[in-house]
């Protein structure tokens, strides 16, 4: 099978490229960044998702799959540059997908688009609605590319087109928004609050994306790795301080003192948990994580 992979050069994108073409798929990327190293059975192109070399990939070579990874976060870009890839870059995707006969459709969104409250049900299923606008409005963006993504489902009947929402990845890439948290030596958390954290190995995440387009997978789907740990126990595990902080004066700490930079939004999700459940994705897959919490967390912390 010929899938396409927009944001391949990402690390979680070249794990899913490496573990495509050692099934015997042939594999095209799309990213803006280089992958100078790409293994024999990757072809790469450089372009914007939302400009006409991209849509020429699309129409030369006909992909029969496409898993959409270039979404970008907080900590990599502005709220401007957000808005333009997280969303209008979804609706370029999904709009050459239909106009040049893809079968199979794939977007990898996050699990906090739900939202972080006092109030939310401590799993969230696919059912619940997502709610992070009114929580955590930088996220706005990506709860509309979630959200525009799953609206092909019914815009585009012919085209299988599936949603994973996946929970924080960890591991020893030490990318992504979890890993940012914990980057530093010291970690903030609020005074009095200790939420259940949940997240993915790295490669367990890339297999999970896999096993998604292989089953043919139609729909929204949660996707999580072994049980979700305390906070507390995360930051120590992984070889981090923990420094409890006042909710006042959290908000004036972040991005300094060594600190990350956190969005004044994300403070709910130092709070309360954001935890799915992806009982239907492994139903429907099979799925199960090879890597449990504590395998996860000490790669983290042991990665060069």
């Amino acid at each position: 099978m010929k899938v396409l992979i927009t944001g391949i050069s990402g690390k979680l994108g070249r794990t899913v490229a490496e573990m495509l073409v050692a099934s015997g798929h042939d594999v095209l990327g799309i990213d803006r960044r280089p992958w100078p190293d790409a293994p024999e059975g990757v072809e790469m192109f450089s372009a914007d998702i939302r400009k006409r070399p991209a849509e020429d990939v699309f129409r030369t070579h006909r992909p029969d799959a496409v898993i959409h990874m270039a979404t970008v976060t907080h900590f990599t870009s502005s709220t401007e540059e957000r808005y333009r890839i997280n969303l209008r870059g979804t609706r370029a995707v999904f709009d050459h997908c239909h106009n040049y006969g893809v079968s199979r459709a794939i977007f990898v969104g996050r699990h906090t688009v739900y939202g972080a409250a006092s109030d939310a049900p401590l799993y969230y299923t696919e059912d619940e609605p997502p709610l992070a606008v009114s929580t955590f409005p930088e996220l706005a963006d990506m709860v509309a590319a979630d959200l525009f993504a799953g609206s092909a489902l019914w815009r585009y009947p012919e085209m299988d087109t599936c949603v994973l929402r996946l929970c924080y990845t960890l591991g020893p890439s030490r990318r992504g928004t979890l890993a940012s948290y914990l980057a530093g030596p010291r970690v903030p958390t609020v005074m009095g609050f200790d939420p259940l954290y949940q997240f993915i190995h790295d490669r367990d995440a890339a297999r999970a994306i896999c096993r998604a387009m292989e089953e043919d997978l139609r729909g929204v789907y949660n996707v999580a790795g072994p049980q979700p740990v305390p906070l507390s126990l995360l930051i120590e595990v992984t070889g981090r301080t923990n420094i409890p902080l006042p909710e006042s004066l959290v908000k004036h700490a972040l991005g300094r003192f060594g600190f990350p930079d956190l969005p004044e939004g994300a403070v709910p999700h130092l709070k309360y948990p954001v935890v799915v459940d992806d009982e239907a994705f492994r139903q429907k897959t099979g799925f199960e994580p090879k890597f449990d919490e504590v395998k996860a967390m000490e790669a983290f912390r042991w990665a060069a």
